[in-house]
């Protein structure tokens, strides 16, 4: 018989905040403003997150060493093509379907994460990610009422 082993709570304690972004802005154009407003460097990293074997979320990061803080923006809907192998009429069509890192909030855009200790950054960030054009809104996430969390454990 195998053993299974499970990641308890208290193992995976880190702290974060995480705010969702709605915006019609494209991925490089949002990272680009991010980058001006909150005076981070976010660059696309190699490889994109993958959840699913068809679900790939674009994924930006940058590590703060002056300030102890990590931060991710990456995509909240990904589409993904996957082939038929059924019987029917369409069968040589492939099907497309769409993916949400967090089911829970399917109409968010992306989310922004920050791995810090402080108390009061988040306030801070919403407030001037607000003030960027074609984000039409912004607000925080409470992660322990989220069922997808560990779809947030990146790398």
């Amino acid at each position: 018989m195998a053993a299974i082993y499970k990641i308890s709570e208290d193992f995976y304690d880190e702290d974060f905040t995480l705010i969702a972004l709605h915006s019609s802005r494209e991925d490089y154009s949002l990272v680009y403003a991010l980058n001006a407003c909150l005076k981070l460097k976010l660059k696309r990293t190699k490889k994109d997150l993958e959840i699913t074997s068809n679900g790939m979320f674009p994924f930006f990061d940058w590590r703060d060493e002056i300030n102890d803080r990590y931060y991710t923006l990456v995509s909240n809907n990904s589409v993904g093509k996957e082939e038929l192998n059924v019987g029917n009429l369409f069968q040589d069509q492939p099907s497309i379907t769409a993916y949400s890192l967090i089911p829970e909030y399917k109409d968010v855009d992306y989310f922004l994460k920050v791995a810090h200790d402080e108390l009061d950054l988040e306030e801070k960030i919403l407030k001037a990610v607000l003030t960027i054009p074609k984000v039409i809104t912004a607000y925080s996430v409470d992660v322990n009422k989220l069922k997808s969390r560990n779809n947030l454990i990146f790398y």
